[in-house]
């Protein structure tokens, strides 16, 4: 199995081929760090290894990424929003390959119109002590997705990155075990955790945030 990377990596091979609007994120691979995205970082050795993928694609309602909603019944972080993405396999070659097989099992994504130009540095999930290797994706050709596996995962979603960044779909989001973090509420969900703060510091990074009321806190996890 190929090295984890804990460092930004583009294809330079790629780049070069995306449309206008993804070259910011192509860009800020280059130098990004896991220290700029999250205080959590990887120790070697560390945590077992995952991936995940943030798939971005466009429609009539502009550039959107890929997410899923995790079934109720899950063990851990039942009925989150979250990246597509899961651990990795002996039959997985990379990171890459692992996010890819774990989208198309999740949601019945077509890989061949996937285009891998980059990857974000390893971050580590104390929670469940993953290592978690965020997988960059150029939707080229999107095809129809589902849940496709009702075990896992409860519903799919596009959603827009207008959507994402208007100020009054963001929030910070509080858990009785005092976390405190970024998030977003769309679609009638609210997206926080992991996903949210890979989201938050990569628009923050490409320039795709707006200002937003930094006071709207949002209570999780409370029964």
């Amino acid at each position: 199995m190929r090295a984890w990377s804990r460092v930004g990596v583009v294809d330079e091979l790629v780049a070069p081929t995306l449309p206008p609007w993804l070259q910011p994120v192509a860009e800020v691979m280059r130098d990004i760090t896991a220290e700029s995205i999250t205080r959590f970082v990887p120790a070697d050795g560390q945590g077992r290894h995952s991936a995940v993928l943030v798939l971005l694609g466009e429609s009539e309602l502009g550039p959107d990424v890929l997410l899923i909603e995790r079934a109720s019944s899950m063990r851990t972080h039942a009925g989150e929003p979250a990246f597509p993405g899961g651990a990795v396999d002996d039959v997985d070659e990379d990171a890459a390959a692992a996010a890819l097989r774990e989208a198309c099992e999740e949601t019945g994504l077509d890989p061949t119109g996937v285009v891998i130009f980059g990857q974000l540095p390893d971050l580590w999930v104390p929670v469940n002590d993953f290592v978690v290797t965020p997988v960059i994706g150029w939707w080229r050709a999107p095809s129809p997705v589902h849940a496709k596996d009702l075990a896992e995962v409860a519903s799919v979603h596009r959603i827009p990155v207008a959507e994402l960044t208007d100020p009054s779909n963001r929030c910070l989001v509080r858990h009785p075990s005092g976390y405190i973090a970024p998030g977003f509420t769309v679609r009638n969900m609210v997206v926080w955790g992991f996903t949210a703060g890979v989201l938050s510091k990569l628009f923050d990074r490409v320039g795709w945030s707006k200002p937003w009321d930094t006071e709207r806190m949002i209570d999780v996890g409370v029964t």
